[in-house]
């Protein structure tokens, strides 16, 4: 009895793992969903691309009680960061936690002229070039241990600031928060779902949290609602196609990063305006996970979000803001 109670558990976790070889078609469940796990080879190398820029559209007066005769109300402005990230299993384990080495081959970040930044000094994200950490991850994708990202991102966060003499401790804009973004929620489609090991079956969604990269300083999530829209036939193996929606979250999970600390000022726009309010927020995704491979291939966000600020005093009709946010990972060949 006991020796098939042992070989009962593993044959079920090797289902559940997804320990096929790359390009062996998964079996499905009984029940006739598809596992969705993601597979690893030892020493094989994934290298992802990462694009993440946002305009920004700061309406003073969106009352329209300014004289048309004045100066626009109306001020734009964009930024974006460009990343390359390798990913190599060091450990691989096919019924339990994988060890990742994670390593930032490239991060820059562009802004229009338009974005108050330190003369000579780049952003801060950029700093996490060249930087490498592990984690570790279960068959779901679920990530185990951030440890090390963690201390990454805290690391970067130190770069943004100097001491004015006038005014004390500032920070300069930066992008860690899409840092954040694209690494601490890598899978997060497919580790999301519910009873992962009973697989997902078309047309199922399930719900999630993400985070929102601003150029202010602010902690603010979006719901997620995930879609397994459809699977597709391609060359490199079967495709589920997940689709995804969002709006705006009423609370921030626990345990998400925090890259800075303390108290500080700010240069420019944002560091002016305060009491930032998420108004409305709505957008849109598309994922292409390669089943019997275990992988992402590409995937894409986009989203609108509209917030109130408020000005140092009451001048007036407060500004509203309006960031229009893309986020892509591509698999690089």
């Amino acid at each position: 009895m006991r020796t098939a109670l042992v070989l009962f558990v593993v044959v079920a976790l090797g289902a559940f793992a997804g320990c096929e070889s790359p390009g062996e078609q998964k079996t499905a469940t009984r029940e006739g969903k598809l596992l969705l796990t993601v597979d690893f080879q030892k020493g094989r190398t994934l290298s992802y691309k990462f694009v993440s820029s946002r305009e920004i559209e700061i309406n003073w007066d969106p009352a329209g009680t300014a004289s048309k005769s004045t100066q626009s109300t109306i001020n734009q402005s964009s930024e974006s960061l460009e990343m390359v990230v390798a990913y190599t299993p060091v450990e691989v384990d096919p019924y339990g936690l994988t060890t990742i080495e994670a390593t930032c081959r490239s991060a820059k970040a562009t802004r229009s002229k338009s974005v108050t930044s330190r003369a000579g000094k780049k952003d801060a994200v950029e700093y996490a070039a060249g930087k490498t950490y592990t984690f570790t991850v279960g068959p779901t994708g679920k990530i185990e241990d951030y440890s090390q990202l963690n201390e990454l991102i805290r690391e970067i966060g130190e770069k943004p600031f100097w001491e004015d003499a006038r005014l004390g401790r500032m920070k300069a804009p930066d992008m860690i928060g899409d840092f954040i973004l694209t690494q601490w929620f890598l899978w997060d489609s497919i580790s999301s779902i519910e009873k992962p090991t009973k697989g997902a079956s078309t047309g199922q969604t399930w719900k999630s949290k993400l985070s929102i990269p601003t150029p202010m300083v602010m902690r603010k999530a979006r719901d997620v609602s995930y879609k397994l829209e459809e699977i597709r036939e391609d060359a490199k193996g079967r495709l589920a196609v997940i689709r995804s929606a969002y709006s705006p979250a009423e609370s921030v999970p626990n345990g998400w990063p925090i890259p800075y600390s303390g108290t500080f000022g700010m240069p420019g726009t944002f560091g002016f305006l305060r009491g930032y309010k998420v108004l409305d927020l709505k957008g849109e995704g598309e994922e292409l996970f390669n089943i019997d491979r275990g992988r992402i291939e590409q995937s894409t966000q986009q989203y609108q979000m509209q917030l109130d600020a408020s000005l140092p005093l009451p001048l007036g009709t407060n500004p509203q803001i309006t960031i229009r946010q893309k986020v892509t990972m591509q698999l690089l060949e």
